[in-house]
């Protein structure tokens, strides 16, 4: 697809950006900082609902601010507010110093942060046709009610379920280096949930595959997603479901659709990699890691197959920018290799302190805050799978399976606080019977410590199996931040997984 080059939202470009991080950096530096970086982001949100063809919730906001971040005598300081002003900048950046003045005594490890080279005024804008927030609302109402309408004529639909987020991110940056950026990104999160109910009060749900994406309004309307096929689909899918008899539990090879395996990925290797939880930073939050940093070079993560990048360049990727929110430009790098862990996620001071052990002085550009109201932290890239060049297609690795289970779509999950002991279920599943489909199973979860798991890996899928999944509410942090990302995976085939009957580990 060729890039659509679009002009960066003229009322973010329309405030004070230069002047106020000029006078921010320089207020900074009379202060006595060592160093000092501005952020000033316009960010527009809207999210809309269906039920039955009928509007049930339009939200749509904007939030606007200015943030300073200050290293003074070797210790953090931030200050941030609404107001884009000159004197709002010198204020900021006057109290940001005083805040790292004030936490100096607390400071048992001075800030040092990665050398990166300077960046001299660049922008960069995210690959999309249609900014969604040029589309007319009524618009939007209009062909969600559509897509309602079509399931609901259905007579194995009794509800349907239609919501849509967006957002449009303006983002300029600037620091006591040097370094200015200008960037724009815009993301969609659709989802589609039809519903049936028994006569006798039980239900089923399924909901649609589209992943979350990096685009603009041509993903709906477009061809980048075949969304007519799967609103027709779904209906015959639901009946299915419903009449699918339950698994027996056991051990089964399985098939898992990139759908579902993008979770896994993210929270079995994309929480586990970030450097600041292997180093114990998250513990109060959201746990630690396994993965920890004296096993980089010698952790057996899985397979010889297992082949995992960090990447914050892809195309349409959620966490995709052009630089992070310390100034550093994106990148690409390998997190497992063949099987064995040979990376982290960093960002300039994870870097800098871990260099050593690392056997690299640069940060990979993973630097994020979700707000002018924070302070940048250490963020996950879009942690991907790679296919195998050469490899198989989906029916090719489904004859290759005895007795097994092709696993398809998210649903709910659970890990432990060292991102080791987990559980999937998903939005369907089929029984694979001497290398082929015969019918949908229910109640199936998947069950395994994470390298048991990707140690059972035995082939991935080729290139045209690949997909982006994702999700725009990853948590991390205190206080709380909410990031996008996504995870690129092909089909792939694991074997002896252990598969759990939920309603029977439910007691029902």
């Amino acid at each position: 697809m060729s890039r659509v080059s679009h002009d960066v939202d003229p009322e973010f470009l329309a405030l004070p950006l230069r002047e106020a991080a000029a006078a921010a950096l320089q207020a900074a530096a009379d202060a006595g900082a060592s160093r000092a970086d501005v952020r000033v982001e316009r960010l527009r949100g809207q999210d809309l609902a269906l039920r039955n063809g009928r509007l049930e919730r339009l939200q749509d906001g904007t939030t606007v601010g200015l943030a300073v971040r200050v290293v003074h005598d070797g210790t953090w300081g931030f200050a941030a507010g609404p107001d884009v002003t000159v004197e709002e900048a010198v204020r900021l950046a006057r109290q940001a110093v005083e805040v790292a003045r004030a936490s100096r005594p607390l400071n048992a490890e001075p800030i040092e942060l990665a050398d990166e080279p300077v960046y001299d005024d660049v922008t960069w804008v995210s690959d999309y046709d249609v900014d969604p927030f040029a589309v007319p609302t009524q618009d939007k109402v209009a062909l969600f009610a559509d897509w309602s309408a079509r399931l609901l004529a259905s007579e194995d639909v009794d509800h349907v379920d239609v919501s849509l987020q967006q957002a449009l991110e303006g983002k300029f940056y600037a620091d006591s280096a040097g370094t200015t950026t200008t960037q724009q990104r815009v993301r969609l999160q659709p989802r589609v949930t039809a519903t049936r109910v028994d006569p006798g009060g039980g239900f089923e749900t399924m909901r649609t595959l589209a992943p979350p994406v990096g685009r603009g309004w041509e993903y709906l309307t477009g061809s980048a997603y075949d969304w007519a096929g799967e609103l027709a689909e779904l209906p015959s899918l639901l009946v299915e479901k419903a009449k699918a008899s339950s698994v027996e539990p056991g051990r089964y090879d399985l098939v898992i659709d990139p759908t579902n395996l993008w979770l896994t990925i993210h929270e079995s290797i994309g929480h586990a990699t970030e450097l600041d939880r292997a180093l114990g930073y998250e513990a109060a939050y959201a746990g630690t890691s396994f993965a920890t940093l004296d096993q980089l070079g010698t952790l057996r993560y899985g397979s010889p197959v297992m082949h995992v990048t960090g990447d914050r360049t892809v195309p349409h990727g959620l966490a995709t920018i052009g630089y992070d929110d310390e100034g550093v430009q994106t990148q690409s790098w390998d997190i497992v290799r063949d099987g064995t862990l040979v990376g982290y996620q960093l960002d300039r001071r994870m870097a800098r302190q871990n260099a050593g052990v690392l056997g690299v002085d640069r940060s990979n550009g993973c630097a994020f805050a979700d707000s002018p109201a924070h302070v940048p932290v250490q963020r996950m890239a879009n942690v991907s799978l790679q296919p195998d060049s050469e490899g198989p297609g989906l029916d090719e690795l489904i004859g290759r399976v005895d007795r097994g289970i092709y696993v398809v779509g998210d649903k709910s999950w659970s890990i432990d606080m060292q991102r080791y002991n987990f559980q999937f279920t998903g939005q369907r599943f089929y029984e694979i019977k001497d290398g082929r489909l015969v019918g949908q199973l229910r109640d199936v979860a998947y069950q395994a410590t994470t390298t048991e798991f990707w140690g059972s890996l035995e082939a991935v899928g080729g290139p045209q199996t690949y997909q982006l999944g994702g999700a725009f509410n990853c948590g991390k942090a205190q206080p709380s931040q909410i990031a996008a990302v996504s995870h690129g995976c092909p089909v792939s085939l694991f074997r002896g997984v252990s598969v759990l009957n939920t309603v029977r580990e439910g007691g029902r």
